[in-house]
């Protein structure tokens, strides 16, 4: 008799386990298309494209869980988009359009007002 073992074997074959990460979400086995990042100190939860390596403290999400993600009262969520998708104007973007177009418009009324 041998008292010691031999190396363990897995269970499962390694060609059957599947390389697309999925959504860390309890029982979704929906391919994960984004990261979820948590910053404690800013109460911030960062929403971001996929990340390429799988990171412990993080969570991968898929399409459906990314687009319902709440945060827990007095946290911001923040969504980075991913390049892919059309970028949507903020409303900063609307009032820096606003200012360039009348700041276009001053300096026709600077010279009306100079050679009066």
């Amino acid at each position: 008799m041998e008292s010691r073992r031999g190396p363990l074997k897995s269970a499962v074959p390694s060609n059957v386990v599947s390389p697309v990460r999925r959504c860390s979400r309890t029982a979704c086995g929906r391919p994960a298309v984004a990261t979820l990042t948590y910053v404690y100190a800013d109460s911030t939860a960062v929403l971001g494209p996929l990340a390429t390596y799988a990171e412990p403290h993080c969570y991968d999400l898929c399409a459906e869980h990314s687009e319902r993600l709440t945060a827990p009262r007095g946290w911001e969520v923040v969504r980075l988009l991913d390049g892919s998708a059309p970028a949507q104007p903020s409303g900063d973007d609307l009032e820096a359009l606003a200012n360039a177009v009348r700041e276009a418009a001053r300096p026709q009324e600077r010279a009306a007002g100079a050679g009066g």
